[in-house]
């Protein structure tokens, strides 16, 4: 599972409306480091609601230890979905935080929504032979062609994806929040997405690729911002790559139902106890938080009491030698 650390310059979505809850008392002056994090301890554990209110869309999983899991199930197009994820960190108060995104996707936490959107837009030849050189030729262009397809939704509303996990990252992190979650971790909670790619492509026959990319190049139907929050109970991306690649049950498997344990895997990793600051050695049940598309949600629930093959899915093909060669031509 891979970790975060509080950096970044993205824009806050604003203040709770009662102010005093943004902020913990100041310290009392001359405590040593123990006292500070004991102090710390306590004032987390009182601002931790017991029975909080959450939005409907929050499943929660338990643990054989009794640790928590908070599943927000999000639109990744969609402003309601960064309001029910930064409700229920407020709520919950969390030890760790995971969110659906992989190491090669984690600099969107760290970019303003205009350099998205302007990225999101932006297909150039560069990216083209960057995709192709980190996926293989056929991956590569899939991979291109699904930037077009959030490009697409993108250009439509104005909007750039996966607001809800730059949310959870300024909630965590953001200046003058950072005290408000002293012993939060942030981590990363996909697959990487090379290696989802590499999958698909090798589950479809040379007619079957050569179907579903005409399908991604013609993507033009229109939608609403109110067509996002319909999505609410599946979300936007995945729901219109779902009906393209409805014909194709194998790409479907490694796009949507693999993700789903190995997304269950990485939140149980973290939905263990953890060490008091406290007390050494003492552990106490965890509290996490997952922020993940509405459509992997059902699949985590199916698969959190299940025993796991994560090797399974991680094993890909080296990509071709003719991809060499057309990144180098």
């Amino acid at each position: 599972m891979n970790g975060v650390g509080p950096s970044g310059k993205d824009e806050s979505v604003g203040p709770s409306e009662d102010p005093s809850e943004d902020e913990l008392p100041s310290l009392p002056p001359g405590l040593s480091d123990g006292e500070a994090m004991e102090l710390l301890w306590q004032l987390r554990s009182q601002r931790r609601q017991a029975s909080p209110e959450l939005p409907e869309t929050v499943s929660i999983l338990t643990a054989p230890d009794g640790s928590l899991l908070y599943l927000v199930g999000t639109a990744h197009f969609s402003d309601s979905s960064k309001q029910d994820v930064a409700m229920t960190i407020r709520a919950v108060q969390p030890d760790v935080v995971v969110v659906e995104l992989c190491q090669y996707r984690v600099s969107m936490l760290k970019m303003d929504e205009a350099t998205l959107l302007r990225e999101a837009k932006d297909i150039n030849l560069d990216k083209v032979q960057q995709a192709i050189k980190q996926n293989g030729l056929m991956s590569g262009l899939m991979q291109i062609l699904l930037l077009k397809v959030s490009a697409h939704i993108t250009e439509q509303l104005g909007m750039a994806p996966g607001g809800e996990f730059r949310e959870a990252f300024k909630e965590l992190f953001f200046p003058h929040r950072l005290d408000r979650y002293p012993f939060c971790k942030f981590h990363l909670g996909d697959r990487p997405i090379p290696v989802t790619f590499k999958r698909a492509i090798a589950a479809l026959s040379l007619w079957q690729k050569a179907r579903l990319a005409w399908g991604l190049c013609f993507l033009s139907d229109p939608i609403s911002k109110e067509d996002v929050e319909k999505c609410k109970q599946k979300d936007l991306l995945e729901q219109t790559m779902s009906e393209m690649i409805g014909e194709f049950p194998a790409l479907h498997q490694t796009i949507v139902a693999e993700r789903d344990i190995y997304l269950t895997h990485t939140l149980r990793q973290a939905t263990r106890c953890v060490e008091t600051p406290v007390m050494p050695r003492v552990q106490v049940p965890a509290v996490v938080v997952g922020v993940v598309g509405m459509g992997h949600v059902p699949g985590i629930e199916r698969n959190w009491e299940k025993q796991l093959n994560i090797t399974e899915i991680m094993s890909v093909a080296p990509p071709s030698r003719f991809a060499g060669c057309c990144v180098r031509s």
